[in-house]
């Protein structure tokens, strides 16, 4: 699987970005897909998730009621809606796919996208 995301940039706190991560090279039908984050000295953190089939998803507790993870399968794209953006949001967000169900470590996913630069500064 070759992921790609885009829509990171630079947002005051209390804006929105939404991210997208477009997926190629297989079928989807039992993938697990993931947003991780990563700041310098950090290890990567889990986001959200969410199965490329059904409807459940998973959230950060930092995040949750605040982000949203979604798909738009005929895109075999994944979208991650960050609202109400916090400064300690700041950082690099990673893309990642996985075969099974969903994972909250970064040592379960095989594929990774080449991240994209959230910055949340006034």
């Amino acid at each position: 699987v070759q992921l790609m995301e885009s829509g990171g940039g630079l947002v005051q706190p209390g804006g929105s970005l939404r991210l997208s991560c477009a997926a190629s090279g297989r079928t989807f039908s039992n993938v697990a897909m993931g947003w991780f984050r990563q700041t310098s000295g950090k290890e990567r953190e889990f986001v959200a998730a969410i199965k490329w089939t059904g409807s459940n998803t998973y959230y950060a507790d930092s995040v949750k009621g605040r982000f949203a993870i979604s798909r738009d399968n005929a895109k075999n794209t994944v979208y991650l809606q960050m609202n109400s953006l916090k400064p300690e949001d700041t950082a690099v967000y990673y893309c990642a796919a996985r075969t099974g169900g969903i994972a909250y470590y970064t040592n379960s996913y095989d594929n990774w996208g080449q991240g994209t630069q959230v910055t949340v500064s006034s």
